[in-house]
């Protein structure tokens, strides 16, 4: 019996010191990007609401708030701390009682045409460039802030692609009011990495068929930033195979001057778009799994994906139903969840062990 005692005693302490290094191996594979959605779903039919949530957040380590600002709300009379805890705080709680990070986006401009002030704005006859229209906006971001607490918090989208198409008084004004909100922020001592987000195709030279042209200006124009936020739609700017995708796709853009990025919105569609955008479920698959190779190679700090489900375009009227055919099949799933090859690719990338 003493020497059985012995025997298992002895194997007992062998499989501990294996499992420590195991655990220690310095090679053993890891993701340093966390991944998630946001909970859009594909249409605003109420029985796919919670199930797109589900889906999605159990293969995230993050959740992201892409949001426009409710301008109507806002104006309208309801204050921002109210809009903030009735509206978005829910989620965020169901996001954090599962361990997730918070992400929050915020949109100023029109996302869909960079050129363009948010459609809701517009339809008020107010702009941005309006000193108190901008102290409606200081207001959100900083309800957004103390009340939801968010790790990341991009105060702006696509700020060189506005740069290029919109008129200098919009970008001027999306500069004026995201550096005033990052200096309230700073002295309330926000505990959110601040960012606005480039969109990478255009720092590439791709949507304007140039050369490379990097962020240096946003840079100069956004100094507060902690972080860089990226859209990226490598099929927008010319790319046919994801593989030919350069290795340093991300990380070139802070190149020398290094910055965390994290992807705040992009993909790739999993059938053709039009006769110039063409594609596959498996082509999509595939881009998941390179995405994840240049995430590797830049180091980056996450991923997200703005659509989890593919979107249902009955859903929207005219004319934004039209300006959503390109970002209309980027999903995981489709329109009634039924998964795509690529659901697969990214259940095996977040399958690897994150470890920032």
């Amino acid at each position: 019996m003493r020497q059985r005692a012995l025997a298992v005693a002895l194997v007992i302490a062998l499989l501990a010191l294996v499992s420590s290094c195991n655990k220690d191996e310095p090679d053993q594979k890891a993701r340093s990007f966390f991944m998630g959605f946001s909970a859009i779903p594909p249409s605003n039919d109420p029985a796919l609401q919670l199930p797109t949530l589900q889906m999605s957040a159990a293969r995230s380590d993050a959740g992201l708030i892409q949001l426009s600002i409710p301008w109507n709300t806002l104006l309208g009379g309801t204050s921002a701390p109210d809009e903030v805890r009735t509206v978005r705080l829910p989620l965020v709680q169901y996001y954090r009682g599962g361990g997730r990070i918070i992400v929050v986006a915020l949109d100023v401009t029109n996302g869909l045409d960079r050129s363009a002030e948010d459609p809701e704005l517009v339809a008020l006859g107010k702009s941005i460039t309006d000193p108190a229209i901008q102290q409606v906006y200081h207001e959100y971001v900083a309800a957004v802030d103390t009340i939801l607490r968010p790790e990341y918090l991009s105060l702006a989208a696509e700020t060189n692609l506005v740069r290029a198409i919109a008129p200098a008084s919009l970008y001027s004004a999306v500069v004026t009011m995201t550096n005033d909100a990052a200096t309230e922020r700073r002295g309330d001592a926000t505990t959110a990495k601040l960012m606005v987000s480039v969109q990478v195709e255009v720092a590439w030279g791709k949507l304007q068929g140039g050369p490379y042209v990097g962020i240096a200006q946003d840079r100069t124009d956004f100094p507060f930033l902690d972080a860089l936020g990226l859209s990226s739609y490598p099929y927008l700017g010319g790319y046919t195979d994801p593989n030919d995708v350069p290795d340093d796709y991300y990380s070139r853009l802070v190149s020398g001057n290094p910055l965390p990025e994290v992807v705040l919105e992009g993909g790739w569609p999993s059938r053709d778009v039009s006769a110039l955008i063409t594609s596959s479920p498996g082509e999509q698959a595939r881009y998941i799994a390179r995405q994840a190779e240049l995430l590797d190679k830049a180091g980056a700090a996450g991923v997200l994906q703005i659509t989890f489900t593919d979107l249902a375009l009955s859903a929207f009227p005219p004319p934004t139903s039209t300006g959503l055919i390109p970002f209309a099949y980027l999903g995981l799933v489709d329109t009634v969840l039924a998964p795509k090859a690529a659901l697969t690719t990214w259940d095996s990338i977040f399958a690897i062990r994150y470890l920032p």
